[in-house]
């Protein structure tokens, strides 16, 4: 006898609420608005609890985009709670390590997406720094590994931009030439 299960008639996790940290309300947010800890790489399982607790907080999710180096599957549509979510991927324009959220109010957030496999130590304090305003730090930059001395942090108000500086692996060059490109563009006169 063979038993096939589907995601819709499948037992839930056991553990079934979101592991979610976001800036506080009314805050000035820097790159990120907080940071989400699902338990797997499943978007189809995980989505549902993220976009149940952000449609309580938020507004009704009606859209996320993610990049899909971290995302196996991706499909277009997710069903959530009485509603769909589209999906999109970008893989260049957005960090690996984020999920933006869009919301029928209009809103936007983009938040850090710690690793399933993150030890709980490291993930609470991942979800900390990445819901803290003053965060200005990308994802990416969160997850990498510390190096010994640690590396240079970009000061709140600075104009520093480490990945448009240095050379890198690849990861977050786009984020570094986008910050450049809006550094310059703050920098050019208005036209007449």
């Amino acid at each position: 006898m063979t038993v096939i299960l589907d995601r819709a008639t499948a037992p839930t996790a056991p553990e079934s609420t979101v592991r979610l940290s976001m800036t506080p309300d009314g805050a000035r947010a820097g790159r990120l608005d907080g940071a989400w800890w699902p338990r797997s790489r499943d978007l189809l399982l995980e989505l549902p609890s993220l976009a149940a607790e952000l449609d309580e907080r938020w507004g009704r999710v009606t859209r996320i985009t993610v990049n899909p180096a971290q995302w196996p599957v991706i499909p277009q549509r997710i069903p959530v709670a009485g509603h769909t979510v589209h999906a999109g991927w970008f893989t260049t324009e957005q960090d690996e390590h984020t999920i933006m959220v869009c919301s029928y109010a209009p809103h936007r957030l983009n938040l850090l997406v710690v690793p399933p496999q993150t030890d709980t130590a490291d993930a609470a304090r991942l979800m900390t720094e990445a819901a803290d305003p003053a965060n200005t730090r990308t994802a990416s930059s969160l997850l990498a590994p510390e190096t010994d001395g640690g590396a240079a942090q970009p000061q709140p108000g600075s104009d520093f931009l480490p990945s448009a500086v240095a050379p890198s692996d690849g990861v977050g060059d786009a984020d570094g030439r986008a910050d450049l490109a809006r550094s310059r563009a703050a920098a050019w006169p208005a036209s007449a």
